[in-house]
């Protein structure tokens, strides 16, 4: 019986050792909670320690970030080496990211033809504020590969206009242009004055250059813009009806040696758009980088940067 009393002592010794323990851990517990402020301090999750992963996405974060900068340093080098290397008098200015959401766009006051609420915009100018302006270049008749390598490393983007009258002979190096990423668009095949033809005429120019598009480089244009920027309402209405989405024509005109404007004021404006041409010392005084010197001269002296079309229409 003494054993059994004795088991007895030291169960209830130790019950009250326990809710000792557990006593002191509960007060323990409360006062950490008052140190943090309150109850609401309690619920706060904990600082993140080494080895969390809260420290491993910072980490992450700050590892992208620098490999960022030094990409972005990098860039840059590439861009004053490139444009010292092509004779420029200044570095290209850098066009600001396109628009989540593109621009609406319409005929220009005074293009329109009758009946042309629901025919492809003709335009000089794509609306916008930012100090961009486009390049395009038409025919294709010069075939410069100086002028592929040039824009290549200044990372100039522009769009082409082509005819294929004068591209037939080399459809490679513009296979090569478009796998540079440049935009291949329809300027008829003959480069004709179009107002001058028969609707059946007028859909064998535009219509059938469509067709070569898509035959030679693997896609139809959505972007027309006629010979010497001359159309009327049949020359819109046939070239919606092979898929053209806007005619875009120009504000600007440049040459090796000189620039021609469209505007009263003889000035660039945001969004307007330049046109040159594939030509070289047979047409003209100069070649084709003498050409992209001269405008890059005055887009970027006059504050501009070029930037993509078809980003934009």
């Amino acid at each position: 019986m003494q054993l059994v009393r004795q088991k007895e002592k030291f169960v209830v010794k130790r019950h009250r050792t326990v809710c000792a323990v557990l006593a002191a851990l509960m007060i323990g517990a409360t006062a950490s909670g008052c140190a943090d402020g309150g109850g609401e301090g309690a619920d706060r999750p904990p600082e993140p320690v080494a080895g969390q992963p809260g420290v491993a996405a910072a980490r992450q974060g700050a590892a992208a970030a620098e490999a960022k900068a030094r990409r972005l340093k990098r860039e840059q080098t590439a861009r004053v080496a490139a444009a010292r290397k092509w004779g420029l008098a200044k570095m290209p200015l850098a066009a600001p990211a396109p628009p989540a959401v593109k621009p609406r766009i319409t005929t220009r006051e005074g293009f329109e033809v009758e009946g042309g609420e629901t025919l492809p915009p003709v335009f000089t100018t794509v609306p916008t504020k930012e100090r961009i302006v486009f390049l395009t270049m038409d025919d294709g008749a010069e075939k410069d590969p100086e002028l592929l390598r040039m824009m290549t490393e200044l990372k100039i983007p522009y769009s082409a206009f082509i005819s294929d009258y004068v591209v037939s002979d080399d459809y490679g190096y513009f296979k090569d242009m478009q796998a540079r990423g440049v935009t291949l668009n329809n300027h008829t095949l003959n480069h004709r004055y179009l107002p001058g033809l028969s609707k059946e005429d007028q859909r064998r120019e535009i219509c059938g250059e469509q067709d070569k598009l898509e035959k030679d480089f693997g896609k139809r244009a959505t972007l027309f813009r006629p010979p010497y920027g001359n159309y009327n309402g049949d020359t819109l209405r046939i070239a919606k009806s092979c898929g053209i989405k806007a005619v875009p024509l120009w504000a600007a005109e440049a040459f090796p040696d000189h620039m021609e404007w469209r505007e009263w004021d003889q000035d660039l404006h945001p969004g307007d758009i330049i046109l040159t041409h594939f030509r070289g010392e047979e047409d003209w005084k100069g070649t084709m980088p003498d050409m992209i010197r001269r405008v890059m001269k005055t887009v970027t002296d006059k504050g501009y940067a070029v930037a993509r079309l078809e980003d934009y229409v």
